[in-house]
């Protein structure tokens, strides 16, 4: 094993393989300079509350009814093209102040709708791929291959898995297609499903083939592992150690979610028992099992859904409201329930932040950390849940390291397309292409 990079794999007893972390200790003298890109997108389901997330709207008029392809007017935003630095954050992005210096607010993204399909079910499979409406032959939908499979075409070529979609829809009621709960898609109509369960990303991810049923993948590898933690410094010994405990929480974690389902299971409710699963434990688990394979090197380029589109099956907003709620339903009784659909996009926020905080703890070989080498983005394909917008979408953008410039609320000009954000991160990621989807130039200001 001596000699070996960081993607190199720890093997235990029964063919478990356990990924391990960039250590100085063991690694090749090269490898700091072999650091590598990454790129992973945060969907946020049924918009937000525009009063709440954007600047400038928080006296606004609540939008009412079904109105389509909503335009700005509704907002104070200067509608021309502007780059001011962040200084104030909307209460919404509040819990992002920490990265304030390292985000760029991104507003006056649009997406055009193609009528004939479901709004919610097309604001998120399209989302990837922005393809102009009626240009896709054979299907409804105006979708054709997304970001980030182009992408992994350049930077996942090496790694085990060229990308990894996760998705944290716990229920199993599958009560609308796929078309609500996936973001990507190798091509048109062929999806590269999102995987739901935590355990499936974890045999996934490790291998443990059916081990597990006798001892988990830690104490297969723990052997193994004492054996290479003598030849470790004191300081990889110590990452060593948190990237163990690390794995072990992820493990606790969904024993502890597994087992309360089980109990859950023998209660009779209303709603599903998924429905009242902690909401924030089940995504914060997924989180650090994508965290978890962004570092380890087994894939590059990731997707995570926060929740599906629609989907009115209630959630578990632990700390947030006694029983589960229906994110959508709420959305649909803005003027009403106000209060209550900024605290879940607040919730959602938070969740961001603690992956932003996660990759921020992650060190990497040259000194950077997991975040300054991962452009991670959150994003939904509505600009309001109520009124079925898909324009001026919420989009936030972290990291991206020396290549970004960052601090700063881009405010694009009406109508601009979403496909130019796409197209900038893509030759950001080293991807040769001039032009993606209806794209019609790139956004320079977010560029060092």
């Amino acid at each position: 094993m001596r000699g070996n990079t960081r993607r190199d794999f720890l093997r235990g007893i029964g063919g478990a393989a356990l990924a391990l972390p960039w250590l100085e200790s063991i690694a090749a003298p090269a490898a700091a300079s072999r650091v590598a890109r990454r790129m992973a997108h945060f969907y946020v389901p049924i918009g937000v509350v525009r009063r709440g997330f954007f600047p400038g709207e928080a006296d606004d008029v609540i939008p009412k009814g079904n109105l389509g392809q909503l335009r700005r007017s509704l907002g104070k935003q200067d509608p021309n093209y502007s780059v001011k630095k962040l200084e104030h954050l909307t209460p919404t992005m509040q819990p992002l102040e920490r990265f304030k210096s390292e985000i760029n607010l991104i507003t006056g993204m649009d997406r055009t709708f193609q009528q004939g399909t479901d709004v919610h079910a097309q604001c998120a499979s399209c989302y990837l791929s922005s393809a102009p409406p009626y240009t896709i032959k054979g299907t409804a939908w105006p979708l054709d291959r997304t970001l980030d499979h182009l992408v992994a075409d350049v930077v996942g070529a090496k790694t085990p898995f060229s990308t990894l979609e996760f998705s944290c829809n716990s229920h199993k009621d599958n009560k609308e297609s796929i078309y609500f709960d996936n973001i990507s898609w190798y091509g048109t109509g062929h999806l590269a499903p999102s995987i739901r369960d935590p355990r499936k990303m974890y045999h996934r991810l490790f291998s443990t083939r059916e081990i597990d049923k006798y001892r988990d993948v830690t104490d297969l590898v723990l052997e193994d592992a004492r054996s290479l933690k003598r030849d470790l410094g004191y300081e990889d010994g110590q990452k060593f150690a948190e990237y163990f405990d690390s794995i072990r929480a992820i493990e606790v974690q969904m024993d502890r979610l597994e087992q309360m389902k089980g109990e859950l299971s023998k209660v009779k409710f209303d709603e599903p028992p998924e429905a009242y699963l902690p909401r924030g434990e089940y995504i914060r688990l997924m989180g650090d099992l994508m965290v978890v394979a962004l570092q380890t090197g087994l894939t590059n380029v990731t997707t995570f859904m926060v929740g599906p589109e629609r989907w009115d099956t209630p959630y578990k907003f632990e700390g947030l409201f006694d029983k589960p709620r229906s994110h959508h339903g709420m959305s649909h009784n803005q003027t009403k329930m106000i209060d209550d659909l900024l605290k879940v996009d607040r919730f959602h926020m938070e969740q961001y932040v603690y992956l932003l905080e996660r990759m921020k703890s992650v060190e990497e070989a040259d000194g950077s950390t997991l975040l300054d080498n991962t452009l991670f983005t959150y994003g939904s394909g509505l600009g309001d849940g109520s009124t079925h917008q898909y324009n001026d979408l919420p989009i936030i953008v972290a990291g991206g390291g020396k290549e970004t410039k960052s601090g700063q609320h881009i405010n694009m000009p009406e109508g601009t397309p979403l496909a130019n954000l796409w197209l900038t991160q893509a030759k950001m990621m080293g991807v040769e292409k001039e032009r993606f989807a209806d794209s019609t130039g790139e956004i320079g200001a977010m560029k060092a």
